[in-house]
């Protein structure tokens, strides 16, 4: 476990950019959405189910992840 590699400054700011552009995208596609469809989006749980869902699947990553 001495040679793991750990994530440097770069990969972290890629990350974080990544989220930012991403919740920037979804912030302008909830905008051209006609008013129903951002009442779809403002007044229900939708990013309850959304959380939900990408947990399950980052965890469901992790495990299926072979051994080393």
């Amino acid at each position: 476990m001495a040679n793991v590699r750990q994530p440097g400054l770069r990969e972290v700011l890629f990350v974080v950019a990544a989220a930012v552009l991403i919740v920037m995208l979804a912030a302008a596609v909830t905008a051209m959405l006609p008013s129903d469809g951002q009442a779809v989006v403002f007044h229900t749980p939708l990013l309850i189910v959304v959380l939900i869902v990408g947990t399950g699947l980052v965890l469901w990553r992790i495990i299926r992840r072979p051994g080393a």
